[in-house]
């Protein structure tokens, strides 16, 4: 029986590949092992690494890579340490990480440095910041490549990588998105006291690169949402560098009625929470990808995710550099807007595809020594 080791280090990442996680678990052919570590393990954000075990998953490591303002250096090389001793001690076959957290990057070192297999998650897509380079040097590190979409395999291509190795399979996330086992908006609202009829979310996040301007974009941020008079459920950042910039502006609404202020909310449980929302803003991955699937407008601030869609495709998103005016602007538009659900990542089957790779194709006869393919012009 192979074994293969998932690592997820946010609640994000855990959210986009536990459908997947769970084809493995339910397999006979598979062991399903989970390196947990990142935000899951710090109680600022909930220790949400108990989500995993509230799901019904067995065999999971729980590691502390950082404390909370940790330099994202520090977290890599701590968690590097801590997963090359974990995969010496337990030999997995197959190491699975997702997207452009540092924790992936640790996967993926590790990986490549003890010839185990790593399948990446969600490569080939850009935003713009230090999460961008992350997510190309984890391809260059990876040996199977499990993409969202054809745009996002044309640039693993352009990377070098071996066209054989690239499967398109969608943005996992969407299999729960579009299940039918999401729970009511009434539970959700039960579950998180949200008294709220109509509302809308907020999720920002540090830009790593532009942290000099942090503390003017996130202020010009509550200046727009107070003044815009309406209800917002609110959702701290991740833990990069600016993240206490960030979370001590949220104290200006800690006591406005207005607001509800979470760690963090449960995966399943936010995916309804966003289907029965007014609209989202902030500049989250959620803004660009979920949104969408769900025809709710969403309001992109900045530059953190501005390379990641196509504003004539991407029909439900406006954009805006991040002045408060400009956000008040926005917010007053995208109440107007009428949105048809669309896809561009996926059909909500990636757990399937998945498991097939795993199954049917020559992934384990594949040759650990990678070469580089020139992409002829």
């Amino acid at each position: 029986m192979k074994k293969i080791l998932f690592l997820t280090g946010t609640r994000a990442d855990y959210g986009k590949i536990k459908s997947l996680m769970k084809q493995v678990d339910n397999s006979e052919e598979f062991e399903l092992n989970i390196f947990v570590t990142g935000m899951h393990m710090l109680s600022k954000y909930g220790l949400t690494w108990k989500e995993l075990v509230k799901d019904g998953f067995e065999n999971i490591y729980k590691y502390i890579n950082q404390q909370p303002n940790s330099h994202m250096d520090l977290a890599l090389s701590n968690t590097i340490l801590g997963l090359s001793n974990y995969v010496h001690e337990m030999k997995p076959d197959l190491i699975v990480i997702h997207g452009d957290r540092l924790e992936a990057l640790a996967g993926a070192i590790v990986g490549a440095f003890n010839n185990i297999k790593v399948v990446h998650i969600e490569g080939g897509e850009v935003s713009g910041t230090i999460d961008e380079s992350i997510r190309h040097a984890i391809t260059k590190f990876s040996h199977i490549h499990l993409v969202s979409n054809e745009e996002a395999k044309k640039r693993v291509v352009q990377l070098g990588e071996h066209e054989e190795n690239i499967f398109i399979i969608g943005s996992p996330d969407i299999d729960i998105m579009l299940s039918d086992e999401l729970p009511t908006i009434e539970q959700a609202k039960e579950r998180y006291e949200i008294e709220f009829e109509n509302y809308s979310i907020v999720m920002f996040h540090p830009v790593t690169t532009e942290v000099d301007q942090l503390q003017s974009n996130v202020k010009n941020l509550m200046d727009a949402l107070i003044e815009s008079n309406e209800n917002y459920i609110v959702v701290y950042p991740n833990n990069d560098e600016g993240t206490a910039i960030i979370l001590n502006e949220f104290k200006r609404i800690e006591n406005d009625s207005r607001f509800k202020i979470f760690p963090s909310v449960r995966f399943e449980y936010f995916l309804t929470l966003l289907k029965h929302s007014d609209l989202m803003v902030g500049n989250s991955s959620a803004g660009v990808r979920e949104t969408g699937i769900y025809g709710i407008p969403s309001i992109d601030i900045g530059n953190r995710q501005k390379n990641r869609y196509d504003l004539n495709t991407s029909k439900n998103i406006i954009h805006v550099d991040g002045e408060r005016d400009e956000i008040l602007a926005a917010i007053e538009k995208a109440s107007k807007l009428t949105i048809e659900p669309y896809a561009l990542f996926g059909d909500g089957k990636s757990d399937e595809k998945f498991i097939k790779i795993l199954k049917e194709y020559q992934i384990w006869d594949l040759v650990i020594q990678k070469s580089f393919i020139d992409v002829e012009y």
